[in-house]
């Protein structure tokens, strides 16, 4: 906890107590802590109930896993004020002001491109550096603010790392299907999925096209009609941006109409969720995510692994866990550069993050202008056995594709 004034002694006094011992002093006289002493306060905001509730619980793993990690990388502790957002953009953003009202000195989240959106405003308004760990929505760093930070690809770059493995795969397999049918979310982040595929997909020459476009709500409880209309384009493979609830719907209606595609391809989270592959056993082996993830050949991953493995055994590590302990890594990273909480200072030492020693796919962490990291890359990672294996860019793969999709009715 950050120490506060002790009584009788003036605010001056204090401060000059502080400065002659090489400290720097917060914004007021309550908020002076040192990165070597006071935890930072980070107020981590996520949608731990709704219908994204699995997805909200399971980032939080990556914040239960972080404290040892950062302590043996030598980083100042942080002090954890969870906010819910309840999958909802409105208590996203009454949930950051409460935080920020509590003391929080740096917030991050929300998983969620809508919610997160809310949060940058809120974050901007007061003057709190807001490190997003997971939203896509490319507006997000687009607004010109100075305290918003995205360790997180957007939804262009997905797609065009996703195109980018695609080929990697079909090259790899000497198989691609020529038709494809697009399902997707009709939230924040399919919506902007579903409008960059337009723009991204031409530059790269792909051997199929999409025959049809099937939106649906991502709290729906029945996807029949939208899987009929799916198997009755007569496309060879789904490509689909989703969540983890519909993701398995999707998989039990085709199972149900029979129909198993040549490929499941995703371009986010839901297929590749321990939830998933829990809830559906065999029926889960096979779907291909292309989604930011992480690079198992990196001592860190291997790190957090084992460290996940030790708090949550049975638990995979994944895109949710990995970008969120990230994200807690940049605060305490800037922390320490710092030297001090003050939020422009913290914010400062953001912009100049350069790490290296980090997990996810791609060179490291670092922020451009704007406050987005351009130098994340895709993977394509496919479930296998209860397990979830790294296929591309070969420098992160440690497995071959298992290509085509095994029929279902040959599973059970």
């Amino acid at each position: 906890m950050p120490r506060h004034m002790p009584q009788g002694v003036s605010r001056r006094t204090f401060t000059a107590g502080l400065g002659a011992a090489g400290l720097l002093a917060g914004t007021t006289p309550f908020n002076i802590v040192r990165a070597q002493g006071a935890p930072l306060k980070v107020g981590v905001l996520l949608p731990r109930s709704g219908f994204e509730a699995g997805i909200g619980q399971d980032c939080q793993r990556g914040v239960d896993i972080a404290a040892g990690v950062l302590k043996d990388m030598g980083l100042p502790a942080l002090q954890i004020m969870n906010g819910d957002t309840e999958s909802s953009v409105d208590v996203a953003r009454s949930r950051a002001e409460k935080l920020i009202g509590e003391g929080a000195q740096v917030l991050v989240g929300a998983f969620d491109s809508g919610q997160s959106t809310a949060i940058a405003q809120v974050a901007e308004q007061k003057g709190v550096p807001f490190i997003i760990n997971i939203a896509a929505a490319p507006q997000i760093t687009e607004q010109g603010y100075k305290f918003v930070f995205r360790n997180f690809p957007t939804a262009g770059m997905i797609l065009g790392g996703a195109f980018a493995n695609q080929k990697e795969l079909f090259a790899l397999t000497g198989s691609a299907p020529k038709t494809v049918v697009f399902m997707h979310v009709n939230d924040t982040f399919g919506t902007a999925m579903s409008k960059g595929i337009g723009a991204v997909m031409p530059k790269f020459d792909m051997p199929y096209k999409i025959v049809q476009e099937i939106s649906y709500d991502p709290a729906a409880r029945d996807l029949s009609v939208e899987v009929a209309k799916a198997k009755a384009s007569g496309a060879e493979a789904v490509m689909c941006v989703s969540r983890l609830n519909d993701a398995i719907l999707l998989t039990r209606e085709m199972v149900k109409q029979r129909w198993t595609p040549m490929a499941v391809m995703s371009l986010g989270p839901g297929w590749y969720e321990d939830q998933y592959l829990k809830t559906l056993g065999k029926l889960s082996d096979g779907p291909i995510s292309l989604a930011p993830w992480y690079d198992p050949n990196k001592p860190l991953s291997k790190t957090l692994e084992a460290a996940l493995a030790k708090a949550y055994a049975g638990v995979n590590l994944n895109t949710n866990h990995v970008y969120t302990f990230e994200a807690l890594l940049i605060a305490a990273d800037a922390y320490k550069r710092a030297g001090s909480a003050d939020p422009k200072a913290l914010a400062d030492a953001i912009r100049k993050t350069n790490i290296t020693n980090n997990t996810t796919t791609g060179p490291g962490i670092q922020f451009d202008a704007k406050g987005q990291n351009e130098k994340l890359k895709i993977s394509a990672i496919q479930n296998r056995g209860g397990k979830i294996v790294s296929l591309t860019p070969k420098e992160a793969a440690n497995a071959k594709p298992d290509w085509p999709l095994k029929p279902y009715d040959r599973r059970l």
